[in-house]
């Protein structure tokens, strides 16, 4: 589930690319969680899952509908108006470290521990080293757009410490309440900033973009992001930000002939070695097997 988030989530930056050159970044975060709202609404009719479910939990969804979409979504297209795809995921690629941080605080069922620091900052290493030359082309991006996305990095994390107490209700009503929830917060914030006019004033490609961005790296997106929380935990939830760079640049081999380069190979494998550190058991298999060849 984690890969596959990986590769799904890889391609939402080049949509939010695209549909940023027409649409103000607000109201493309409003046509993200209202079409994805509207598709999970119509899953949840047709399987039989009851949206009521939500409703004690009302409250907490809010929460989360304003840390895990609202907030992020606004901060994350208002900085890519100024950075590349590159430079933007390796700031959010920062998430599983916020999130570990937070967990050690908050849970107690996701401790701190060096072999998840560790880990992380390799993620993140590798992950700079994969975008290389890209990186440095963005450094000279206006500050506010950089602290817009590592702002945007820490409100995912503190909303996946959100995400670990709804745990007893069905991924898919939580993913659906979640942008029910975000709808109905962005619809008069929009309207009031932007007004009405041209709402739907744009350009094909860029619809397609919006609606690649809103079902797939949305609604379906959300299912298995809820349902990776519920089983695996907060912290390896958030290590999806780590795979999402190096995804895109797989998905650019696969789809449009473009060259996988030998830094970016170099920066996967680190990426790789960070996420099994984080993991712990290979490491520790390792471990005890070279004890077992030292004891007598």
């Amino acid at each position: 589930m984690l890969v596959l988030l990986g590769v799904i989530w890889g391609g939402s930056f080049f949509f939010a690319r695209i549909a940023v050159s027409e649409l103000h970044p607000l109201t493309l975060v409003l046509f993200r969680v209202a079409i994805a709202a509207i598709a999970l609404q119509i899953y949840l009719a047709a399987t039989g899952i009851s949206f009521r479910t939500a409703l004690p939990y009302a409250p907490g969804l809010v929460l989360l509908a304003v840390l895990n979409n609202v907030i992020p979504f606004s901060l994350i297209f208002a900085g890519q108006t100024q950075l590349g795809a590159g430079l933007a995921s390796v700031l959010n690629a920062t998430t599983p470290f916020w999130t570990v941080l937070l967990a050690s605080r908050l849970t107690t069922d996701e401790k701190l521990s060096w072999n998840k620091v560790f880990g992380i900052l390799l993620g993140i290493a590798g992950t700079a080293i994969m975008i290389g030359p890209g990186l440095f082309s963005g450094l000279g991006a206006p500050t506010w757009a950089k602290l817009a996305l590592i702002g945007a990095s820490l409100s995912y994390a503190f909303a996946l410490m959100v995400a670990k107490r709804l745990r007893k209700i069905s991924p898919a009503v939580v993913a659906t309440a979640q942008l029910t929830a975000s709808t109905i917060v962005m619809l008069p914030i929009v309207l009031v900033l932007n007004g009405s006019d041209g709402l739907f004033a744009f350009s094909g490609p860029v619809w397609a973009a919006v609606l690649s961005l809103a079902l797939l790296s949305t609604a379906f997106a959300y299912l298995l992001y809820f349902r990776l929380v519920a089983e695996a935990g907060a912290t390896n939830a958030s290590l999806v930000t780590l795979i999402v760079p190096a995804s895109a640049v797989l998905l650019g081999v696969l789809f449009l002939d473009e060259r996988l380069e030998p830094v970016e190979l170099l920066g996967m494998a680190v990426i790789a070695f960070g996420l099994v550190t984080i993991d712990g058991r290979l490491l520790d298999s390792a471990t005890k097997a070279l004890g077992a060849k030292r004891s007598p």
